[in-house]
């Protein structure tokens, strides 16, 4: 009986019962190995490392440093000036007044800029005939100059008659508008981002459509058996499955939100208190020549985009653990 036993344990490809303990001096291939293994591979990942480097990472640092100096007017640096850049931006009401506008811009562009993309695909994507015309007109305004879509817009935005959006209403005997050159500094902001949402969202809709149609069918025929609208639908099917990529669009949102800087500089000119922290960067640097005061507002911003990006990620990442 064991020499049957035997038998069937070396025919099922176990150890012999005499085997000792698998040798620990083995390893895998040494470092060297692996790097030949892969060159290829790292040939073809250095060309993206040099240029990542070259555009991104070195702008940063020079930047980080450039704030700590002191630059002349033809921007060459005449020494250290420690912390007085960032005391001088903290001190300046120019500084706080962007910041607000930049956060009211970006919860704004999270009720229009993230919502509207997201209900546009969810629409698009019911769609069965011509669904490709819809989506070409729907991506249009992104391939657009974003300069040129600015200028378009601020003359649907002029205040008198001329103006698009006031000749509509005084074709309807409807009350016309300032726009632009409201009071209304919030109303300002809103426009911008009326604006903004509709020169970006062609992006996110085709993004949020790949999603959708990544969903299996059977789950919609479900909740359709179980009487579901198409509001339900969407709440316990569409949502849930599309989690990961709402949330990746959220924070994609918020970061290109808190960079905004077309609309400030065409449709008001910073007019009014609508600049925002990138448009005030741009005005120091160039109208008031002020380099390393400019550097100190982009190295905070900077700072502030990274960690609340890295904190989201991190909490994401512990949300599906």
């Amino acid at each position: 009986m064991a020499t049957i036993n035997v038998s069937r344990a070396r025919a099922r490809g176990l150890p012999k019962a005499t085997d000792g303990p698998p040798d620990r001096g083995r390893r895998g291939p040494t470092l060297g190995r692996r790097v030949r293994r892969n060159l290829t591979g790292y040939v073809f990942l250095a060309g993206a490392i040099i240029c990542f480097a070259l555009w991104s990472w070195y702008p940063m640092i020079h930047e980080i440093l450039l704030s700590f100096q002191h630059l002349n007017l033809v921007g060459q640096s005449e020494g250290w000036g420690g912390w007085r850049n960032y005391e001088h931006m903290l001190n300046d009401p120019n500084f706080w007044t962007s910041v607000r506008v930049t956060l009211v811009f970006t919860g704004l562009a999270l009720i229009f800029g993230y919502a509207v993309p997201f209900v546009l695909a969810v629409g698009l994507n019911e769609f069965r005939h011509a669904a490709w015309y819809f989506r070409l007109l729907v991506y249009l305004p992104v391939m657009l100059p974003p300069v040129a879509a600015a200028y378009l817009w601020k003359w649907f935005y002029t205040p008198d008659d001329s103006g698009l959006f006031n000749a509509v209403l005084h074709d309807l005997h409807l009350p016309t508008s300032a726009w632009l050159q409201s009071s209304n500094n919030t109303f300002v902001i809103l426009c911008m981002v009326i604006f903004s949402t509709w020169s970006n969202m062609g992006s996110g809709v085709l993004i949020y459509l790949a999603a959708l149609q990544g969903i299996p069918g059977e789950l919609y025929e479900a909740a359709e058996l179980d009487g579901a609208g198409i509001l339900k639908r969407v709440w316990h099917v569409t949502i849930p499955q599309t989690r990961l990529i709402l949330s990746l669009m959220l924070l994609l949102q918020i970061v290109a939100t808190m960079q905004t800087f077309t609309e400030s500089l065409v449709l008001t000119g910073g007019a009014n208190g609508t600049g925002t922290l990138v448009y005030l960067v741009y005005q120091d640097a160039t109208n008031f020549n002020n380099f390393g005061g400019s550097a100190a507002i982009g190295t905070v911003l900077l700072l502030v985009l990274g960690l609340f990006s890295g904190a989201y990620l991190w909490l994401n990442r512990r949300g599906e653990d």
